[in-house]
């Protein structure tokens, strides 16, 4: 059946089916293509899109401004707004649908991105927020397809750290979407929550996909036959006094090399949404250093910079993901 996403928000994976998600990275590798072949498109010429950020960012910013730029669209950064101070969400909404073909949002609320949906007129894109990051996921589903070589529903996937962030929510989503076997390897009171966790096992029956948690005491079984270890930073913007908790219940989830060997998998690849505390080449890694006596938190140096690791092949696909869902949402195609 034919697959038309035009004048859809992508505000998460749970939206959407698995053949839709299928086309958005066929789409992807497509475009990826075209990029790397120096063709420049016009999919998004004469459209305008705002970003809006209420988060740090160094690739979701770049990705949508590059991607948009790619097409022949134009883009408006916008950090310095009225929303939520002298203006409604609402209001802002129905303003900048009047102006924008398309809005990004990158902050805190899940439920902020949905009323820019609800309200705007226009196709949102959730660019990040507390309980999810949709536009990353299929940056990493593009990624595991180019460098493990079989498809999505035969990889087993391991995330190891903290599973009850955005990310820990998200690739348990797409990957009960697209049939991989996900594994969370983390603390209990650090696992997603049970209701997510119970509609995605409901996704899971229909779509073949297995999802399992375990505790590091049986890090041995969680890792073995994993294709891909994946993690990300143990505190999430806006956390930031949680580090010396979060290092106590963490320490033991560091993704070394010991983890990598676990797995009997010569080629299992990293995974890493960036950025990342590897070394103390960072003011954040060398303060942390001081404090906490330890130079890498989530993944240690030695496997960030292994023949496993694929993270700036990952971070490059989010400018293809990215672009895909534009120009599916928004495009002349």
């Amino acid at each position: 059946m034919p697959v038309n996403l035009k004048g859809r928000s992508f505000l998460t994976l749970k939206d959407f089916s698995p053949e839709e998600i299928r086309y958005l990275l066929d789409l992807s590798h497509d475009l990826k293509a075209k990029k790397r072949a120096g063709i420049k498109g016009n999919a998004l010429f004469r459209k305008n899109i705002v970003l809006i950020f209420d988060k740090a960012s160094t690739r979701t910013r770049c990705a949508f401004e590059t991607a948009c730029w790619d097409e022949g669209g134009n883009a408006t950064f916008l950090t310095n707004s009225q929303m939520g101070k002298k203006e409604s969400v609402e209001d802002t909404a129905k303003v900048l649908g009047r102006m924008y073909d398309g809005i990004q949002y990158r902050g805190f609320s899940q439920d902020l991105v949905e009323d820019l949906a609800a309200f705007s007129g226009v196709p949102v894109w959730n660019g990040l927020t507390d309980d999810d990051h949709p536009t990353q996921i299929l940056a990493d589903l593009l990624t595991i397809e180019e460098h493990v070589h079989k498809p999505l529903n035969k990889v087993k996937m391991v995330y190891c750290g903290d599973a009850r962030n955005n990310m820990g929510n998200a690739l348990m989503i797409g990957s009960a979407k697209m049939g991989l076997h996900f594994v969370a390897l983390a603390p209990k009171e650090l696992w997603p929550n049970e209701a997510l966790t119970a509609e995605m096992k409901k996704v899971a029956a229909c779509t073949g996909a297995t999802i399992e948690f375990f505790s590091v005491e049986n890090a041995d079984k969680a890792l073995a036959g994993a294709d891909v270890l994946y993690t990300d930073v143990w505190v999430s913007m806006g956390e930031e006094a949680k580090f010396a908790e979060r290092i106590a219940q963490l320490k033991d989830y560091r993704v070394t090399m010991d983890f990598v060997r676990k797995t009997g998998n010569p080629d299992a690849i990293f995974l890493h949404c960036l950025p990342a505390f590897h070394d103390t080449e960072t003011a954040v890694g060398k303060e942390i250093e001081a404090k906490h006596g330890i130079p890498e938190m989530e993944v240690s140096d030695e496997v960030f910079r292994s023949r496993h690791s694929v993270v700036f092949d990952q971070a490059e696909n989010r400018l293809h993901t990215i672009k895909a869902v534009m120009v599916a949402t928004i495009g002349d195609v």
